[in-house]
């Protein structure tokens, strides 16, 4: 364990063209090898595609699919007198984020075939209608938060 302390938290500069925090999170987390230009193409991309297939402002559907794919409890596994039970803890606001943008990332490179960009469109649209990979992913995780209420009491 470390003496220094905790690391101070650096702020994300908004991007470019939405002036976003979020959308500038989420093509650093996207970016593979320091392609920081691959990756806000990828994301430009899809949130144009989402723009002409939902007919409506593409960052609006962006941040409807972050909101749906944000979980708000989540399991930690503690372990009292010998037995490890998974404990649901709510999640702080910014690991919240996190997890909702890798979730959506990794769904959208385990789909099916054409571009990156296609790809990641395609997930964003579910995650905003309430379905696809990412809200299953959720409800998985609250549900299992829910399974194991009765240990909520080992949170600490």
């Amino acid at each position: 364990m470390s003496r220094r302390g905790q690391a101070p938290k650096r702020l994300v500069t908004p991007d470019a063209r939405f002036g976003d925090a979020n959308v500038a999170r989420f093509i650093n987390k996207l970016m593979l090898n320091g392609k920081k230009g691959t990756a806000e193409g990828i994301v430009y991309g899809a949130i144009q595609l989402l723009e002409e297939r939902a007919r409506r402002p593409g960052m609006e559907v962006f941040e409807t699919a972050l909101r749906n794919a944000t979980p708000l409890l989540e399991v930690r596994p503690r372990r009292v007198g010998g037995a490890t039970y998974q404990v649901p803890m709510e999640i702080r606001a910014d690991r919240r984020n996190s997890l909702a943008m890798r979730w959506l990332i990794r769904a959208a490179r385990a789909r099916n075939g054409r571009s990156m960009a296609e790809k990641l469109a395609g997930e964003l649209q579910d995650a905003a209608n309430g379905q696809g990979a990412t809200v299953r992913r959720k409800d998985d995780t609250h549900r299992m938060a829910e399974a194991n209420k009765a240990f909520a009491h080992y949170r600490w």
